[in-house]
């Protein structure tokens, strides 16, 4: 892709959050049509401020789009970044069916283990480039986003992609360069996908059960030995499902959780809870415990944290 080419590439942004409003911020400063998908306050802050930015790894950043309209308003366009919560999917792809066409590409930036995969679904046309991302961010009281952290990137991709989408994946890998947005086109996606995912079932989960930051709960023996068991409930799921990960993965995961993440690191899960938001319970939780069961796994502490969110999310 040229930057002749990008200059006439619509693009779009669905989720205005932490990770959407970065990549739009990213994508705003190279994409002349880009559209963002919004409403209600975040709607009227974009159109008056524009989508602030504040990037400890890419600095301040204040970029105008071409287009701030609500999602039934998008219209057909080249390349659509999907960034909302798994509960929100299937409302997005029933408002987007209707502008994606055959050429259209679809880039589910979002958390869990199937989300392309839903997307394929719920659409049935168009290309959906599966991916991951690693970040820190999210939105501020005033919709300004904040990027925390000298890092941020992306991996994407398509299980087992013919010609013609190992071209669309290629045409996201320019469109992402051109915004330098870190990325790697990823030889096993899924892999990756499950990699960050089987973390997740751990990070997410405990820390919402006990409300704990991560300081507290590998300071306490007893829950420590728990998330050490979630993250190994999830990668029996995974290796059940014939997904690529190995044992090293698995002590890297648990590496990180003893020695790299900071003593007062949350998680969104953890987070909307508190906030009495809805919450990625299913996403993070209910998921694996589903997928284990019908692979005849035994799953004793991702099943007793799972009914207790239940019950947490039930209290709202």
């Amino acid at each position: 892709m040229t930057e002749m080419n990008i200059n006439e590439k619509k693009v779009a942004v669905v989720g205005i959050g932490g990770v959407g409003g970065y990549l739009a911020g990213m994508l705003g400063r190279v994409c002349p049509h880009l559209t963002l998908a919004a409403r209600g306050g975040r709607r009227d802050s974009l159109l008056e401020k524009g989508l602030i930015l504040h990037s400890d790894y890419k600095g301040e950043i204040v970029v105008r789009p071409e287009r701030i309209v609500p999602l039934k308003e998008m219209g057909q366009q080249d390349y659509i970044f999907v960034c909302v919560k798994n509960y929100s999917l299937e409302e997005v792809c029933e408002e987007i069916k209707g502008v994606v066409t055959d050429g259209t590409v679809l880039i589910p930036v979002m958390n869990g283990a199937d989300p392309g995969e839903k997307m394929r679904k719920l659409l049935g046309k168009g290309t959906v480039v599966d991916s991951l991302i690693y970040i820190v961010a999210f939105a501020n009281a005033d919709y300004s986003i904040t990027q925390q952290g000298g890092f941020a990137n992306l991996r994407i991709g398509i299980k087992d992609a013919d010609e013609r989408e190992q071209g669309k994946i290629a045409e996201v890998s320019e469109l992402l360069t051109a915004a330098d947005i870190d990325h790697k086109v990823a030889d096993d996606i899924q892999q990756e996908i499950w990699k960050k995912y089987i973390l997740n079932c751990a990070y997410n989960v405990a820390s919402a059960y006990y409300d704990n930051n991560i300081g507290q709960l590998r300071s306490d023996p007893a829950k420590a030995k728990e998330y050490e068991a979630l993250v190994r409930e999830a990668y029996s799921v995974a290796r059940e499902k014939g997904i690529n990960v190995e044992q090293k993965d698995v002590d890297a995961i648990l590496y990180r959780f003893y020695h790299e993440l900071a003593d007062d690191a949350t998680s969104s899960l953890q987070r909307d809870i508190h906030d009495g938001k809805q919450a990625e319970i299913d996403t993070f939780s209910g998921y694996i415990v589903r997928e284990g069961k019908r692979l005849g796994l035994d799953m004793p502490v991702s099943e007793k944290m799972y009914e207790g969110l239940i019950k947490y999310e039930q209290k709202r």
